[in-house]
């Protein structure tokens, strides 16, 4: 996925908040052709990722293979390559970016796909993480624009606790006076490091850390050097405040303020009537398994089935190799309208 991504803009674009930025610009790539067999997946971006960063799912032998399916990658506003804080002229620049919601960049991908690449209906909506926040929301805001939905490792709304940690790695940026309430002449290098410290320590399930299970990947590593990763080199070239950004889109996402649906979440995941794949992380801080199953149940057509990985919340990213052979195993099945609870699952999680 080596190929620079394409923009699609909107002249004029009217965010949920009222405010009207002069140019939206939403970047995305596409894999495969547009005629391929099996029609067209959308998969939307997570937290400050980019259209590239799903190769863990999108690939020859993968469950969205482009000989397959006609993929299509957008990415989220606010991310340093749609329109952002960092990328966007005065007087929108910077803290005086908009606080843009998932339902915005929803919409620009919903036009995006039928103005830009005529693409009038999806195979399905394949979402990790806040992509998957965009999932759901595509299903409430589009009705049967997408034949299944995909959510891996995310939830319809940020409950409360997800709030609050948000909150937490927040205030560990904004303690550095060089953030200087986002007007900082160079990045607040110190605040990142901070920022990155308190996520490392919500990345993965305690037992990983406990069973060190860092050395999977490195090992050489130890827990200093682990840290440190985090510290010195998390979200490496970020603008703080896109950063900012994207934990405020995060926090005040819910399905249930979709309009319509008066604030109530149950009410608008109860209209999604399609098949739903309900796949949280078994051990995901970010995104608790209660609160996934909580979702599900409102969901009239909903497949639930937690990834078993000690791996926290990037398991339904593919972490490890058991864990992305789990996560595209199911999907391809889902996809095809099989059984998905045939799936051999890896070794039972530990529990000592």
């Amino acid at each position: 996925m080596t190929q620079d991504p394409q923009f699609f803009t909107v002249a004029e674009f009217t965010t949920e908040s009222g405010r009207v930025l002069p140019e939206a610009r939403l970047a995305y790539r596409t894999f495969g052709s547009p005629r391929a067999p099996r029609g067209a997946v959308l998969v939307p971006s997570h937290f400050m990722a980019g259209s590239a960063d799903n190769d863990f799912i999108i690939g020859e032998g993968l469950a969205l293979d482009p000989a397959e399916f006609f993929v299509i990658a957008t990415e989220l506003l606010g991310n340093g390559v749609s329109s952002s804080p960092s990328n966007t002229p005065p007087p929108f620049d910077g803290p005086r970016f908009p606080v843009t919601t998932i339902r915005d960049t929803v919409e620009l991908i919903r036009r995006l796909l039928v103005e830009e690449l005529g693409v009038e209906h999806l195979a399905a909506v394949v979402g990790f993480s806040m992509g998957a926040m965009q999932a759901f929301q595509l299903a409430v805001s589009a009705p049967g624009f997408a034949d299944r939905v995909v959510a891996l490792a995310g939830t319809a709304r940020c409950y409360s606790h997800g709030v609050a940690r948000l909150e937490g790695q927040l205030a560990a940026l904004f303690a550095d006076p060089a953030f200087a309430h986002g007007e900082y002449e160079q990045q607040p290098a110190i605040g990142l490091g901070a920022f990155g410290t308190v996520w490392a320590a919500w990345l993965y399930s305690q037992q990983w850390w406990r069973d060190e299970l860092w050395r999977e990947a490195d090992p050489e590593a130890t827990f200093e050097s682990t840290m440190a990763e985090f510290r010195d080199g998390f979200l490496p070239g970020a603008d703080a405040n896109d950063v900012v950004l994207h934990c405020r889109t995060w926090q005040r996402h819910d399905v249930g303020t979709t309009p319509g649906f008066d604030g109530d979440t149950a009410a608008a995941l109860t209209s999604i009537d399609v098949p739903v794949l309900v796949m949280p992380g078994a051990t995901d801080l970010y995104f608790p398994v209660g609160d996934a199953e909580l979702e599900a149940r409102s969901i009239p057509r909903a497949t639930f089935l937690p990834i078993p990985s000690l791996w926290g919340h990037p398991a339904g990213a593919g972490a490890t190799p058991a864990d992305a052979a789990f996560v595209n195993n199911v999907v391809r099945r889902f996809l095809a309208g099989e059984p998905t609870r045939e799936v051999e699952e890896p070794a039972a999680l530990p529990t000592a």
